[in-house]
């Protein structure tokens, strides 16, 4: 690919309390993604040289008020300057309500330049949703919050990617008490319906569902639940009439090792841990989120802030670096997509 059809991608540090700017430093300092990205950052200049700091990196910055007056060839990195945030007044590793706000605020803004086509995707680093709302950004996580500001109307969801696999859930960010009222046979339905259309965005022609029940083992043929039985069975035999390569339900105690093993390309979760914990033991610093479902492309890694870790220069970058390679693929296959119709 040459760099004028590589896409352009709003690199955003995240929360300037966490381990994002040095990850977000280190990244722009080794150029490795330099072959399928042209990052832009959007923030404030003053995180991105914390971030050096913390990384032990020195960048050629070059500060421009647009996206679209990036010069990618200076060799520079290209950043838009908010001056919105000033890290010195915010301690390293602590939850900070005003710190969450302006977290939002540089989020808007790049989406800002997403929705005016100045820039194909979003990658962010590390943020903290107690924090963002806290700050004024009433939403149970970013997605939401995502959602909101592009007016999305209809379903949408977190999926998390790690080797190949691609993990969705019928439930999010809700308590568990709320997630089990919240799977019915159109809730699980969408979720199906979106992990088959995400996977064809990013290039598997027949991508292959695997639907975890709900109850211990599967509910033991009714011994212990009937919502296998039921509801989730007859909703996943209905999607695959419908040409959808699914199949289930599968114990959740272990339809993810038969899923890394090869046999899925994806695993739909009934709520959120089911799937969390299965993914974040095989490869913690490796997985990404994405915003599933919104017509702007958003990756993330999937772990959080560290605040234990912050300054001390041993952030690992493997997810976000990851984070920016799914969204320069699943940007390259929309275009694909869209030349094909």
């Amino acid at each position: 690919m040459t760099d004028t059809i590589l896409p352009a991608i709003a690199l955003v540090p995240g929360d300037c309390t966490g381990i994002g700017p040095e990850q977000t430093a280190r990244i722009l300092a080794e150029g490795r993604l330099s072959d399928v990205a042209r990052p832009v950052v959007v923030g404030d200049a003053r995180v991105l040289e914390m971030g050096m700091v913390h990384a032990g990196v020195k960048l050629e910055v070059e500060r421009i008020t647009s996206p679209k007056d990036a010069a990618w060839q200076s060799g520079a990195v290209q950043l838009v300057d908010l001056a919105n945030t000033d890290p010195a007044q915010f301690p390293i590793g602590k939850v900070s309500a005003e710190s969450g706000r302006l977290t939002g605020e540089t989020l808007a803004r790049a989406i800002d330049f997403a929705r005016a086509g100045e820039v194909d995707a979003i990658t962010f680093a590390p943020l903290n949703k107690r924090a963002m709302f806290d700050g004024g950004w009433k939403f149970p996580d970013e997605h939401k919050m995502f959602a909101s500001l592009l007016g999305h109307q209809g379903y949408f969801s977190e999926m998390n990617v790690l080797d190949g696999q691609w993990m969705s859930r019928v439930t999010g960010h809700q308590a568990l008490r709320e997630a089990i009222e919240a799977i019915t046979p159109a809730t699980i339905t969408e979720a199906i319906e979106l992990a088959d259309r995400m996977m064809k965005k990013a290039g598997i022609a027949r991508p292959r569902i695997a639907v975890a029940a709900l109850n211990p083992h599967a509910g033991e043929n009714g011994l212990f639940g009937r919502d296998e039985i039921e509801m989730i069975r007859p909703t996943v035999e209905a999607a695959a009439k419908r040409g959808i390569a699914c199949s289930g339900p599968y114990p959740a105690d272990t339809v993810y090792i038969r899923a890394f093993a090869g046999e899925f390309d994806s695993v739909v979760a009934m709520y959120h841990d089911q799937g969390q914990i299965a993914t974040k033991l095989r490869g913690f610093n490796r997985g990404v989120t994405v915003t599933a479902g919104l017509e702007t492309v958003f990756t993330t890694p999937s772990h959080g802030t560290a605040f234990d870790i912050v300054g001390q220069g041993i952030a690992k970058t493997g997810a976000l670096e990851s984070a920016i390679r799914l969204a320069a693929q699943l940007v390259a296959a929309k275009g694909a997509q869209s030349q094909a119709a």
